[in-house]
């Protein structure tokens, strides 16, 4: 509908403009004809008139024409008004389909009659015409094209929120699971432990589910933030990377338990921290140990590893006992909403899509290897932060105690 609209006006205004450009054309042409009958009439002899002239001379009633003057010239009733006493007659005729402005008056003892041809000012006003309707047929062409262009960036904001809208839900879908199921499973142990469990392990318990709590409330603000329309880039504080990789592994003790599962943190010599948003570097390491408990049977094994094994670079790794993947799936591995051909969890998905983002945004990258039946190694190495950056709090190697549903504690050497 706007498109037409746009081409009607753009129609009307061609037509205005051309009506108006082909009126002073045919007016021009007019006045000068004349000039030229004028000249002829002045000046010119019927042996040598200018082109598209033909001339006539009457004088003691011979008539005298320029060789090859057209059929139905000259005009005779025009020679006898004169010559009845009419001192000019200007006039424009047809003879054989063309059009003449033929004048006709005295010049001292003879009648004289200047006709002039119209042939080429015609042509001139056909490719007049014929211009402006290829100039119509281009402007309504740029037209159509420039109006689908403007439709189309006028919906392109449109069509962005209602993306991030069945992003946002497809994010919160994923992203809310992994901390709904640790409260959920923290909360069924509280009740099966309420009637013999110690006061110190209940209080235990409840530490770690309102610590839950806390790690769904910073997925939802991450949700909410990554969800709205115009992005800036957020905040970026010293990040212990050993800190975040802790605490992932403790939260996910009751999981672990209950899938009879071992997992465990290893922490290298060095510093490990980086710049960064903790929340969103803390979605990276639970996804990743999350896709890893997925994919790895009772009895099996996944450990976390911080480590600094560059100047400059901090590496964070989880690795797996369980199915593995194929390396040549490790190309679409990141992308959203793969799935994996194996395991209770899913070898790849939303979560890992997240995590690429979340550590290039970050300045880092992240990799995958695995072969199917010897599990699989996810990498993610971040730019460390200067040395002079304050960190959160002080951490020790010694503080680098794993968790996990069988007890293990592994400190790097």
């Amino acid at each position: 509908m706007i498109t037409r609209r746009i081409s009607l006006v753009m129609s009307v205004i061609m037509l205005i403009i051309g009506v108006i450009v082909y009126g002073v054309m045919l007016f021009a042409q007019r006045a000068d004809a004349e000039r030229e009958t004028q000249w002829g009439i002045d000046h010119n002899t019927i042996d040598s008139p200018p082109v598209c002239v033909w001339m006539t001379v009457e004088r003691d009633g011979a008539i005298s024409s320029t060789p090859g003057t057209p059929a139905g010239l000259p005009v005779r009733s025009s020679l006898a008004a004169v010559r009845a006493g009419v001192p000019t007659v200007l006039e424009r005729v047809r003879r054989g389909g063309e059009e003449y402005t033929v004048r006709t008056a005295w010049r001292g003892a003879e009648v004289v009659q200047a006709a002039y041809g119209e042939r080429f000012q015609r042509a001139d006003r056909n490719h007049l015409l014929l211009a402006f309707a290829a100039a119509e047929a281009v402007g309504l062409l740029l037209v159509a094209v420039a109006s689908g262009v403007l439709a189309r960036r006028a919906m392109r904001p449109l069509s962005e929120a209602l993306d991030r809208q069945r992003r946002f839900v497809a994010d919160a879908s994923h992203e809310l699971r992994t901390p709904l199921t640790q409260l959920h499973t923290r909360a069924q142990l509280l009740v099966r432990r309420s009637g013999s469990a110690t006061p110190q392990q209940l209080a235990t318990d409840l530490r770690r589910l309102v610590t839950g709590t806390r790690q769904l409330g910073d997925v939802i603000d991450d949700l909410l933030l990554s969800a709205r329309l115009s992005q800036s880039p957020g905040s970026r504080d010293p990040v212990d990377l050993a800190t975040l990789a802790k605490e992932a592994v403790s939260a996910e003790d009751a999981r672990a338990q209950a899938m009879r599962l071992t997992v465990a943190l290893r922490c290298g010599p060095g510093r490990h921290v980086v710049m960064g948003t903790t929340s969103a570097l803390r979605r990276v390491i639970a996804a990743l140990v999350d896709n890893a408990m997925g994919h790895t049977p009772p009895g099996g094994e996944v450990v976390v590893s911080v480590d600094a094994p560059l100047p400059g670079i901090v590496s964070l790794s989880v690795s797996d006992t369980g199915v593995g993947f194929a390396p040549e799936e490790a190309t679409r591995m990141f992308e959203r909403f793969a799935r994996g051909a194996a395991g209770r969890g899913r070898r790849f998905g939303l979560g890992l899509a997240l995590a690429r983002e979340v550590v290039e945004s970050h300045g880092g990258r992240i990799t995958a290897a695995g072969r199917p039946g010897h599990g699989a190694l996810f990498t993610v190495e971040l730019p460390a932060a200067r040395v002079g950056e304050t960190i959160p709090r002080q951490r020790t190697i010694a503080s680098c105690l794993s968790a996990g549903g069988r007890r293990q504690d592994v400190s790097g050497h």
